[in-house]
């Protein structure tokens, strides 16, 4: 399809605002980590890199990013093994109540988080009760972080052709076998791009955490909400939300480009 000069220069304006407007307040975020004014006049009067070199020896930020660590690493851990399960067993078989399945799955990300929150609050100390902390976090976790891995394997399989399958189990392969060489290989990337993606949903998780983590624990988004309207702490706030930042775009840009090879894989 062919646009006309002015529909190309209106579309194009119409994505320099879009960017201007994700992107300006985080590259504010940034730029203020080493603005040496506390008050963070603009402009800056002069940069500094004191803010971060007091990060390196702040405690609660340190433990509040290993609890992130923890709590990501096991809910994409989970996340992997339940999401790959569902999507082979939708994608492979037919039976009923295969799409009301399939909704379940997806439903807990599209909820509202103070809506999931709740609701497991109340399931782990009323009905099942358990005390909250660091593995009630990770639970919740996983109720979301399941649907990516579960949105990015089932694309995968339903891409890939099964005669390969067949054809190593007709050789004699066991179907472990078949598995490890020939469906996991195909699967690897989707499998990680999920797992990366997983994580920085967990990562940046602030609501769903606020009702499911223990007293007393902190991951870094919660860290942040905290000491934000702390005056001496401010200038912490805003490097650390720069690494956030950076470790959340992270993942993503490498599950983007997992992405891509993965769709380019499924036209082999």
């Amino acid at each position: 399809m062919r646009f006309s000069r002015a529909t190309r220069y209106l579309l194009l304006a119409a994505l320099v605002l879009g960017m201007v407007v994700i992107w300006f307040p985080l590259l504010l975020v940034l730029l203020n980590s080493f603005n040496a004014d506390t008050t963070f006049g603009w402009p800056p009067s002069a940069l500094t890199l004191e803010w971060w070199s007091r990060i390196a020896t702040n405690e609660g930020a340190r433990d509040a990013l290993w609890t992130s660590v923890q709590a990501g690493l096991a809910a994409t851990a989970i996340a992997l093994v339940l999401g790959t399960m569902a999507a082979f067993a939708l994608q492979r078989y037919r039976f009923f109540g295969r799409d009301t399945i399939s909704l379940l799955i997806i439903l807990p990300i599209a909820l509202p988080g103070i809506v999931t929150g709740i609701a497991l609050n109340n399931a782990f100390r009323t009905i099942l009760g358990i005390d909250l902390g660091l593995f009630t976090a990770i639970v919740a976790h996983a109720t979301f972080c399941v649907v990516v891995v579960f949105n990015n394997v089932i694309a995968r399989l339903r891409r890939l052709s099964e005669h390969m399958q067949e054809a190593s189990m007709d050789l004699g392969a066991s179907g472990f076998t078949t598995f490890r060489l020939v469906t996991f290989p195909m699967l690897r990337s989707a499998l990680l791009a999920g797992g990366l993606l997983a994580f920085a949903l967990s990562f940046d998780e602030i609501i769903v955490t606020t009702f499911t983590l223990g007293t007393g624990l902190e991951t870094l988004p919660i860290w942040i909400l905290n000491n934000l309207f702390r005056p001496n702490q401010t200038p912490v706030v805003n490097v650390v939300a720069a690494i956030l930042i950076l470790v959340s775009t992270i993942p993503v840009y490498l599950a983007q480009r997992l992405s891509g090879d993965t769709a380019s894989g499924g036209r082999l």
